[in-house]
């Protein structure tokens, strides 16, 4: 795989910085999880790495991440700025004594400015992007697309980006580099181009929910079916608007596309509620008029174009639908961890890495029992 042989340091956090470091695992990286002792239990993002539970206020404590991070090529800070700093990890400390590594800092707000040291969430990052305030339907109060454009698509997942980057330019510098991150704007570049078309008054021009893409027309929306589910009418275009009346057997006089667009919606809800959604699936599939289901998390396994593709796997332990690792690549393709390996406990693998990484039996043995580390056996399940 692409990142075979890179060794990765993830100190533990919440969804956006174990996102990242799955990214990297799920394409070769080596990652290991980097626990606080007193820590048992993992997020759901950490099938395939490996974790050690450190104390890392302690002077040997940190001594040791130092040591780990001296033989590691990236190392991702999902803390609030100078948290590592006082604990003498900070990004200074550990490029000088390892110039090839990649220091990956994963934060809300960013390493500058008033907000840098204060407490978020994803709705606050999509907040101060801007992009919040795009989301919703008419007369009603933005509505956030759960914890999903920070958390992953402005942070996670542009970290990783610029984790690749940095490693691309390694090759020619030989050089690591600070990499920071911040998820509000991450959030915003990810949507440049909601961004740069506002001037496109066929686009936006009207309030929130009442503009094309919004929900504020009848060819670009969810209805309901018979049996409860939902279907995703997406026919912009004149031509593919024309397939989609042609599948409803209705002509443009009867629901034109530019005019009555509440009036047209209540008529397409009527409509949609007459079949099931396989039923509808059974008309639209292989069209060009833009209609598909909206499946449920259960459903997309075994949707036919999804398994025609395997792009899911289900994980028979815990019941999830696991997503497999996007983009593929042709020779190299990244393999989802869920598949084959189980989420370790915090503080499973710690006698494993201190003993790869160099440190003495007796070493380790004194680590333990001084409370600088923490090994945590996980228990059969009979």
């Amino acid at each position: 795989m692409p990142l075979h042989k890179i060794k990765v340091l993830e100190l533990a956090g919440l969804a956006p910085a174990p996102f990242c470091g799955m990214i990297l695992a799920d394409f070769g990286a080596s990652v290991i999880t980097v626990n606080k002792t007193g820590e048992f239990s993992q997020g759901a993002l950490h099938h395939g790495k490996k974790s050690i539970a450190l104390n890392l206020k302690s002077k040997k404590g940190a001594e040791i991440f130092k040591r780990l991070s001296d033989q590691s090529d990236i190392v991702i800070d999902p803390f609030r700025k100078g948290v590592m700093e006082r604990l003498g990890l900070g990004p200074d400390v550990l490029t000088k004594s390892n110039k090839m590594l990649i220091y990956a800092r994963l934060t809300g707000f960013g390493q500058n400015g008033p907000y840098s040291k204060m407490a978020g969430h994803d709705i606050n990052y999509v907040g101060l992007s801007g992009l919040l305030s795009l989301f919703g339907r008419e007369n009603q109060k933005p509505t956030p697309p759960v914890n999903f454009a920070a958390d992953f698509a402005g942070g996670g997942l542009t970290c990783a980006m610029g984790i690749i980057l940095a490693l691309y330019e390694r090759e020619k510098s030989q050089m690591g580099q600070v990499i920071d991150t911040s998820m509000v704007e991450g959030t915003a570049y990810v949507g440049s181009w909601l961004f740069r078309t506002q001037d496109h008054p066929m686009l936006w021009g009207r309030p929130r929910g009442q503009n094309p893409l919004d929900t504020g027309v009848h060819f670009y929306d969810t209805y309901e079916t018979q049996d409860g589910k939902f279907m995703a009418v997406g026919a912009l275009e004149p031509q593919f608007y024309n397939i989609l009346l042609e599948k409803l057997n209705l002509t443009n006089d009867q629901l034109p596309q530019y005019e009555n667009f509440e009036k047209n919606r209540e008529k397409l809800g009527v409509i949609f509620k007459q079949k099931k959604q396989d039923e509808w699936s059974k008309i639209f599939d292989g069209s060009d008029a833009c209609v598909t289901p909206v499946l449920s998390i259960d459903q997309v396994k075994n949707h036919p174009h999804n398994k025609a593709l395997d792009s899911f796997y289900y994980d028979d332990k815990s019941g999830n639908i696991i997503p497999k690792p996007s983009p593929r690549l042709s020779r190299t393709p990244g393999q989802s961890k869920a598949i084959n390996f189980t989420s370790p406990a915090a503080g499973e693998n710690t006698r494993e890495i201190l003993s790869e990484n160099g440190f003495k039996p007796e070493e380790i043995e004194d680590f333990l029992s001084n409370g600088i580390v923490q090994q945590v056996n996980r228990k059969s399940k009979l």
